[in-house]
């Protein structure tokens, strides 16, 4: 793995182990129930780097990461997650660091490093099912986040571009599951309020095939979207229209190389490979 993201990541020489297994992390997680904020359906475990050890510990709180196991439900999400996030990361969307590592049975678990913490400085995040005070996080628009954002971020104009960005880019990689929760407002300092990194971006397509293309509607739709319905955002949102989609232009070979070299099944490497082939051609982007 890469030394780079390693020194990123715990600025340890090496990687650190983990020492549960898969059948263990639904123990620790009841252990600490009730103590855990990180909310969502699957299993998450907030976990810090014992330096001593070069381990990394569950907690109840305090913790600098999140972990991401296997799930019965989903095969291949953590290496699912981390593909998406790795693409992301390559188009110039700002995420935060993450990796994939196993646990103590080999079973491959994601763990992404907290961005709402920094050197024991806490920022007050908070998505946009609370900032926009919705009783359910499926029910909405993506243009009732770019009105929100519009209004309280301390950098409108650029904020909304990098929201727009990231929802063209949940399009392309067939993430249908990216609802209020999986967007958020941070505030740094206790005065500036931005749209946080994106985050929990997956290729939902891959795991539920017969899924809408967005959880939240976009020009009024929220299947069979086009071309059409994400430049009808951009106007909404005044993104020009010279920047709207210069991240995924002639970037399928690099996505593709991605997902080849990923963790995924092979069989599923191949689907997700023609979802992005797919949704570049409904946005009539050159590959």
């Amino acid at each position: 793995m890469d030394d780079k993201l390693l020194k990123k990541m715990f600025n340890m020489p090496d990687w650190p182990k983990i020492d549960f297994s898969l059948s263990e992390v639904s123990l620790e997680a009841q252990e600490l129930a009730g103590k855990l904020s990180i909310s969502g359906v699957q299993p998450k475990l907030s976990v810090k780097l014992d330096r001593k050890k070069n381990m990394l510990v569950s907690v109840a709180r305090g913790g600098a990461y999140i972990l991401k196991p296997q799930t019965l439900a989903y095969s291949n999400l953590p290496e699912n997650e981390q593909c998406c996030m790795d693409i992301a990361e390559a188009v110039g969307i700002f995420v935060p660091e993450h990796c994939i590592l196993p646990l103590k049975d080999n079973s491959l678990a994601y763990i992404v490093k907290r961005y709402d913490r920094n050197k024991g400085q806490k920022y007050h995040q908070e998505d946009f099912q609370q900032a926009l005070e919705k009783d359910d996080k499926y029910v909405g628009s993506v243009e009732e986040i770019c009105r929100k954002l519009n209004a309280v971020s301390a950098v409108p104009g650029l904020d909304v571009q990098l929201l727009y960005e990231v929802v063209v880019l949940n399009f392309l990689m067939g993430n249908g599951d990216a609802h209020f929760k999986n967007y958020s407002l941070i505030t740094y300092d206790d005065v500036e309020r931005r749209l946080a990194p994106a985050y929990d971006i997956v290729c939902s397509k891959l795991v539920i095939p017969k899924g809408m293309d967005s959880a939240l509607t976009i020009n009024g739709k929220q299947n069979n979207l086009k071309r059409k319905d994400f430049d009808a955002l951009a106007d909404y949102c005044k993104v020009p229209e010279k920047i709207r989609y210069e991240k995924f232009e002639n970037k399928f070979d690099m996505m593709k190389k991605y997902i080849e070299s990923s963790n995924i099944d092979d069989e599923k490497q191949e689907r997700f490979i023609e979802i992005i082939k797919e949704r570049l051609s409904r946005l009539e982007l050159p590959e």
